[in-house]
């Protein structure tokens, strides 16, 4: 069978394809650059240099692919949108549904591929001709939470080497096999600002609005470099810390209002931080659309969230409704709720688009 593995320069990705090859797959690896930048930022020129070594160590060819035009129009558009509105997006999710699930799908085929492959941290259930998603092995370093808007095309295409493999025995391997790469450190955050300073890369795109920063009885404390720049529950940063008056606890953003650029904040862990449910849209069902109107589930509404147990009630084909059991910390309009089954089956997920709490509570 031939199969094009994504290969990013990492250890994990590097360690699949050798896994494929040792199965007895025709593999090719295909390295994407999906960040242009004058300034050289981005580590894709050095990333590339651990995929030649790499491919020529375990003895597969080796291709590159320009899709920063597909990146710019698919995701980072969508990236700056979300914050002029006042959210905080993930673009991580929607890079692999429209970039490394989607062009790059197109061009493993063109070269011939039967499946593709990545070094993603998933699991792929295979039953009754549709494609499952699920946790991997490593549920420390699992990552089905990026993986959930993928389509049934895209799913059925993909295999995860990794899947019942976990992180100390990849690195193992690659240290057995001598790779450039086998301590490399794993990569963090978006691409496309890797180590760089946050606020300045995105004041590059977007026109800070400077504001007041006031507690929750309205009290000026402080003022923000633009709302953009926070996000809920964030208490670092905020630099209003030691305020003549206040209780010695920490500060934390409670919320945004965009309309008057006011940033809301509050000292300790205070019940506005905390929300009971979520309306969320843009949902993908994996593998199809459940039939229930209403069931109960596992929740997660960010990456390293443990899972929460909620009830869920779809509105329709797109929007959800989710309660959940114990009220959840800093709920974000902008980050994806991801739904699981109890044994590690993800039911798909959508974009959280506002959070709320019960009447009379």
């Amino acid at each position: 069978m031939r199969i094009v593995v994504g290969i990013s320069g990492g250890v994990d990705s590097s360690v699949a394809a050798y896994l494929l090859k040792e199965q007895g797959h025709d593999v090719i690896g295909l390295f994407m650059v999906n960040w242009e930048e004058e300034d050289g930022a981005c580590t894709a020129e050095e990333d590339f240099e651990d995929v030649k070594r790499v491919c020529n160590k375990i003895g597969i060819p080796y291709f590159s692919v320009n899709y920063a035009k597909e990146y710019y129009e698919r995701v980072f558009t969508y990236f700056l949108d979300e914050y002029k509105r006042g959210r905080t997006p993930n673009p991580d999710v929607l890079c692999n549904r429209e970039v490394k699930f989607g062009p790059f799908l197109e061009q493993a085929k063109k070269l011939g591929a039967d499946m593709i492959a990545t070094g993603h941290y998933a699991k792929k259930i295979e039953k009754d001709g549709k494609a499952y998603l699920a946790k991997a092995k490593d549920l420390n370093k699992d990552q089905s939470y990026f993986l959930n808007q993928l389509s049934q095309e895209q799913l059925s295409s993909v295999i995860f080497p990794l899947q019942d493999i976990d992180k100390p025995t990849v690195r193992e391997i690659a240290k057995k096999l001598d790779l450039s790469n086998a301590t490399k450190k794993d990569s963090t955050g978006i691409c496309f600002i890797g180590e760089r300073n946050f606020k300045k890369f995105l004041k590059g795109f977007l026109p800070a609005q400077p504001g007041l920063i006031k507690d929750m009885e309205g009290n000026v404390v402080g003022k923000h470099d633009g709302l953009m720049y926070y996000t809920l529950g964030q208490r670092r940063g905020l630099n209003i810390g030691g305020l003549a008056g206040g209780n010695g606890e920490r500060w934390f953003v409670i919320k945004k209002d965009l309309e008057n650029n006011v940033l809301y904040v509050s000292q300790g862990e205070c019940d506005e931080l905390y929300s009971d449910g979520l309306y969320a849209s843009q949902m993908n069902w994996i593998p199809e659309v459940p039939k229930e109107k209403e069931f109960d589930c596992f929740a997660k509404t960010r990456y390293r969230q443990p899972d929460q147990k909620a009830h869920v009630s779809v509105i329709d084909e797109k929007h959800i409704k989710v309660d959940f059991d114990c009220p959840q910390r800093a709920v974000t309009p902008g980050q994806f709720v991801v739904l699981y089954t109890e044994d590690g089956i993800c039911l798909g997920g959508g974009i959280i688009d506002e959070a709320y709490k019960k009447k009379g509570e």
